[in-house]
């Protein structure tokens, strides 16, 4: 294990995004498409929000319904946005921040991913999963 070793080692570079004005309906294709659960909102390069699949299934009531019938997701997939489900007041890390710093965080909080941003600028996303990656590659 590198001491120190950065974040931008194990983050996600190429950040899967959406911008605030996109549809539930897209959000749900590209959790399901890139098998992920946290995508970050952005206006430009700018992270404005968080949206994770969590947030869609509180909203689904695909537990309840039947599983062909699409039609109440949808119905309910239009009756929110994406504006009005992300999370707004979201923690980020800089990409110079160590491993360490960023799993001490991510053990003392209640969320599972963290943007990387620098300069304002979205570089990328590390999860609790990239840290669990690093960790079995040490044994």
């Amino acid at each position: 294990m590198i001491r120190k070793a950065p974040i931008s080692m194990i983050m996600t570079k190429d950040v899967i995004t959406l911008n605030k004005t996109d549809k539930l309906e897209t959000a749900e294709h590209l959790f399901k498409k890139h098998k992920i659960r946290h995508i970050p909102v952005v206006n430009g390069n700018v992270i404005v929000g968080m949206l994770s699949y969590s947030d869609l299934l509180r909203l689904s009531f695909a537990d309840i319904t039947n599983e062909n019938d699409n039609a109440i997701d949808v119905m309910v997939n239009n009756m929110f946005t994406i504006d009005q489900v992300m999370k707004r007041n979201i923690v980020t890390v800089s990409s110079t921040n160590s491993i360490k710093e960023v799993s001490e965080l991510l053990a003392s909080k209640d969320f599972h991913a963290l943007p990387v941003v620098d300069d304002n600028e979205l570089k990328g996303i590390v999860t609790t999963t990239d840290l669990i990656k690093y960790l079995l590659k040490q044994f």
